[in-house]
């Protein structure tokens, strides 16, 4: 958000959900390195991805972060696959359904995809395992 701005209802739901999710360490990193070039990105993620999308009530944090994890992997998406699997933690999404989730890349778009997303998760899992961030 802007200085001279108030936070849209919007914004604020989506930067709960977003803190929920991705904690408030990654968060708080991502927003305090934000500047007046990329701010209103931010505004625009938190606000979209995080108050529209991540704060609907038709699915679970689970169901979605299953859903993101896919995606994200089947488009290459290497750190944010990385980031999706940790926030699990807080979405309630099992190493087994991230393993489905990785199946279903697998068989819809190519192994390559999920062989590399495979790598990433078991590396994110295991930092994690060993209290890393």
């Amino acid at each position: 958000m802007t200085d001279n701005a108030a936070p849209s209802e919007r914004y604020a739901k989506g930067m709960a959900t977003r803190r929920s999710v991705l904690g408030d360490a990654h968060v708080d990193r991502a927003s305090a390195g934000a500047t007046p070039f990329d701010q209103p990105f931010q505004t625009l993620i938190t606000e979209s991805a995080w108050g529209t999308v991540w704060s609907g009530t038709h699915w679970t944090k689970r169901e979605r972060s299953m859903v993101t994890i896919a995606l994200l992997a089947a488009l290459g998406h290497d750190d944010e696959v990385a980031m999706h699997v940790r926030a699990t933690v807080n979405t309630g999404a099992t190493e087994e359904d991230i393993r489905e989730a990785l199946m279903h890349v697998a068989v819809y778009a190519g192994v390559p995809a999920a062989n590399h997303a495979f790598r990433i998760a078991k590396l994110a899992l295991a930092e994690r395992r060993a209290g890393g961030a």
